[in-house]
């Protein structure tokens, strides 16, 4: 019996040129000196050298105009195309570029996308995904990074971005809350619970023996809904009123309510809910 083919990986399928621990995109791009009895007719090897010389100009020809122009100078899916370059640097990566936003709908909904969804997309293996999802993370380090030591209060459009960017995409209710010291400047960012896609439990005793743990004098809460709609719910409304009141008589503050989607965010102080 004759053995069948060695399956692949995604990120591996149709490679032009065998795979090697020793070849990255600068040697595979290379020029290759001549060897006897090589240059006498074409062979399936030239052809997909000739191939993979019109991504190389193409690829040249994007990172040129990013680097005269700035991003404003590419559209979303280029952008993405450019940055997959290096994570598949053997393959025509504009169709898989254009597949994660034909998937997902948008350059934050591909970062914030699940790794396991990530791979469903042609071309997009195990390796690839984690890449995605380490670079969201630097993002949203970067975000966060900008919060501390400062006044958060003060910084209020930096607070909703970082918490857009962490929570928006997110496929599962989760609650956050930013534990503040007595300048309201950031303690500490953390992730209370995870829900389902509709509703996230919520311990009012929790909140507050965490805040006392931290001595933290002030709360900002903030959850994700999965849905895209910000629009606080009535149990959303009720659970915030419950922490005020239990963490106002230990000199806790509930600064605010913000809830994330991916349409925008609703700041339950701004509608006069709390």
């Amino acid at each position: 019996m004759t053995k069948g083919p060695v399956p692949q990986s995604d990120d591996e399928a149709e490679l032009p040129f065998p795979t090697g621990d020793t070849m990255d995109e600068r040697s595979f791009f290379a020029e290759q000196p001549a060897k006897a009895n090589t240059l006498t007719k074409p062979t399936a090897l030239s052809g997909a050298a000739g191939k993979e010389e019109h991504y190389h100009g193409h690829r040249e020809r994007l990172r040129s105009r990013f680097r005269d122009h700035g991003d404003t100078a590419l559209a979303d899916y280029e952008l993405l195309e450019l940055m997959l370059f290096r994570l598949i640097p053997r393959r025509d990566t504009k169709p898989i570029a254009k597949a994660l936003l034909d998937r997902f709908g948008s350059l934050g909904a591909v970062f914030g996308a699940p790794v396991a969804l990530l791979q469903e997309v042609k071309g997009v293996g195990e390796a690839v995904a984690l890449d995605l999802k380490l670079i969201s993370t630097i993002a949203h380090r970067t975000l966060k990074s900008e919060l501390r030591g400062k006044q958060v209060l003060s910084s209020w459009s930096s607070v909703i971005e970082y918490c857009h960017a962490a929570m928006a995409h997110e496929t599962r209710e989760q609650f956050r809350i930013l534990f503040l010291d007595k300048r309201n400047a950031l303690i500490a960012d953390e992730v209370q619970g995870l829900g389902t896609v509709d509703h996230t439990p919520v311990y009012t005793r929790e909140v507050v023996k965490r805040a006392l743990e931290l001595s933290a004098t002030a709360l900002i809460l903030v959850h994700n809904h999965p849905s895209g709609d910000p629009t606080p719910s009535r149990a959303d409304i009720d659970m915030t009123k419950m922490i005020i009141d239990t963490a106002k008589p230990l000199g806790i503050t509930v600064h605010d309510h913000i809830i994330v989607g991916k349409d925008g965010h609703a700041s339950l102080r701004g509608l006069r809910l709390i």
